[in-house]
């Protein structure tokens, strides 16, 4: 049997940043992939680091990403520093445009309660009229009445990224265990065994980080994880010359020139097909708010699922029957990368999550129904 000091399951972008973490606190760390077999949101992601659209009524989600946001640029130079991978990191701000008048003024009113909640922690926006966009952004169509920005924003490479972390974690000294499924788990107060075929290893800490497969993992530790796919597709664009300075929600433009269009929300359990009805719709969207892309070649298209907990924000708890077991569930593994690596990474070194982290926690779930 191999020990270690700390088990990470799952080893996508959610998995390998908090590894990388671990790695970094100089923790003996394991990091177990289940390969391709998984469903891998970390290479169908749309590669956004997006701030201004997360945390509508959860002022403690709001601050998370935004914590998150601030620690991108210091967690992409360490990577690039060390790993000789760079990740793509441009953070100028983002902007989330409307098409007419009424989703002009429901984006205001959603920006204003973002304010209000934020309270003295504070959030920075402009609502900037279709005057003001035509001047970085040529082209819009005549629907966009104006948007929403934000400074937070940003968006980066996704797979170089994950790769960087990967790299980033092994020269670190973390044991990389590659196409392996955890097939049994044996739980005790910090104490834990896990064992694939007749491979067996063993750590004081754990921590379920494989998306969709945490709702299956998380009950063997005394945990909840009751996450959901769903499902999301995105077209992408023969390569352009770049002309758009900042990324725009649902369009960024890589800087290999590519655009990427997206999104969509489909409940479709764990169907990773196309719809083509949902392609003309994002393609639609696209081109009524930027005519001139109508004249590109689509070269690529995907589907991918997304990590869904109920209400659509982020789990993350500790095992109170079996300290030294953590999970951390949520769909935003892009931009939360960040935190993950250099907030979470660090409570789960010292073996608790912060008291702030309460309002994050599965229990939430676990409320009487209404009369």
């Amino acid at each position: 049997m191999q020990r270690y000091d700390a088990i990470v399951i799952g080893g996508g972008l959610v998995g390998s940043a908090i590894a990388y973490g671990l790695a970094r606190a100089g923790l003996k760390t394991a990091l177990v992939d289940e390969g391709d077999v998984a469903f891998r949101a970390s290479r169908g992601n749309f590669g956004l680091v997006w701030v201004q659209s997360k945390g509508l009524g959860a002022p403690h989600y709001q601050r998370w990403t935004r914590l998150s946001a601030e620690e991108w640029p210091k967690l992409a130079a360490e990577l690039g520093e060390r790993t000789g991978v760079a990740v793509g990191l441009e953070q100028p701000g983002g902007v989330q445009l409307c098409l007419g008048d009424e989703e002009f003024a429901e984006r205001r009113a959603m920006m204003e309660q973002m304010q209000r909640e934020a309270g003295n922690f504070g959030f920075e926006y402009k609502m900037l009229g279709r005057a003001e966009l035509e001047e970085t952004l040529p082209g819009l169509g005549p629907e966009v009445t104006g948007g929403s920005w934000t400074p937070y924003d940003g968006h980066v490479n996704s797979l170089y990224l994950l790769h960087a972390l990967h790299k980033g974690f092994v020269e670190r000294g973390g044991a990389y265990i590659a196409n392996r499924t955890v097939d049994y788990a044996a739980a005790q107060p910090n104490d834990f065994r896990l064992g694939s075929g007749a491979d067996e290893i063993a750590a004081p800490k754990v921590v379920l980080a494989a998306g969709l497969g945490n709702a299956k993992l998380a009950p063997l530790f005394g945990l909840s994880a009751p996450v959901r796919p769903q499902r999301g597709q995105i077209l992408v664009t023969e390569r352009s010359e770049r002309i758009w300075p900042i990324p725009i929600g649902s369009l960024r433009q890589t800087l290999e020139g590519s655009i990427m269009i997206g999104s969509s929300e489909e409940e479709v359990g764990f169907d990773t097909g196309q719809k083509p009805e949902i392609m003309q719709a994002i393609a639609a969207r696209a081109v009524r708010t930027f005519p001139w892309l109508a004249e590109l070649q689509i070269v690529r298209a995907w589907a991918a699922l997304r990590v869904m907990p109920p209400d659509g924000k982020p789990i993350y708890d500790e095992s109170v029957k079996f300290p030294g077991a953590f999970t951390a569930n949520c769909h935003s593994g892009v931009t939360l990368a960040g935190a993950h690596a250099n907030l979470f990474a660090p409570m789960v070194a010292a073996g608790a999550l912060d008291p702030d982290m309460a309002p994050f926690s599965a229990k939430r779930f676990d409320v009487p129904a209404a009369a």
